[in-house]
């Protein structure tokens, strides 16, 4: 049997930080929902942290996923990650200088697999070369990883089931889980987790319904399956 997987809660759409976020998390925070985060972009710094603080006094765990690909951009993501707060760094290009810095942190890296690029951001690479960049992540001590699995140019959902077969590590399935048949999908698959954000602000699954409406129908479905 596969595992069930996490519901990682974005407070974005359309790879951006809504401006209510902090209002939105208020609204839901009460739901069964351990796992929330939130990109780089949309938020001044002092409401990031905010945000951070609100969801932490809720006793939830905290993301922060940055789309960055040249160091110094990492770095600084990183080190906005730190000083928010964050339990977990997802997203940017691999740099080592960006594990060692993060695990003096003692705060978990969950880097992109291989080759992103783009605003939106899509994935290159073969199924095989990108299972190999996590094997060799892995030797490093990478122990999570954040997939675009839906973003890949060729196949997707085949990627998202080779790679899950392949790695044993913490893999979230980031972006693109937008309908019941692919939250099926995700348990087929048994990731850790997978990202929920924009499906969630254009009412995917309560067409009626406000933000916590859809939410509490994912996270009731997620919990009755």
């Amino acid at each position: 049997m596969t595992r069930k997987p996490n519901l990682i809660v974005m407070l974005t759409h359309n790879d951006v930080t809504v401006p209510d976020a902090y209002e939105i998390f208020e609204s839901s925070k009460d739901l069964e929902v351990q796992h929330w985060g939130f990109k780089n972009v949309g938020l001044p710094k002092d409401e990031m942290k905010k945000l951070v603080d609100a969801m932490k006094a809720a006793g939830k765990t905290t993301y922060l996923e940055v789309v960055t690909y040249d160091e110094e951009s990492c770095m600084d993501a990183a080190k906005t990650a730190v000083e928010c707060g964050f339990d977990t760094l997802m997203g940017t290009v691999y740099y080592d200088a960006v594990h060692q810095y993060l695990k003096e942190q003692n705060m978990e890296y969950s880097p992109f697999v291989g080759r992103v690029s783009g605003s939106p951001s899509i994935l290159e690479g073969t199924n095989e070369e990108i299972i190999q960049n996590a094997k060799d992540l892995m030797a490093k001590g990478i122990t999570a990883f954040d997939i675009l699995a839906y973003r890949h140019v060729v196949d997707g959902e085949k990627l998202a089931r080779e790679f899950c077969a392949a790695i044993d590590a913490k893999v979230c399935i980031a972006g693109s889980i937008s309908s019941y048949e692919r939250i099926d999908t995700m348990f087929d698959i048994g990731p850790w987790g997978f990202t929920m954000g924009s499906a969630l602000f254009t009412k995917n699954f309560v067409a009626e319904g406000s933000f916590r409406d859809n939410l509490n129908a994912v996270a009731t479905y997620m919990k009755n399956k």
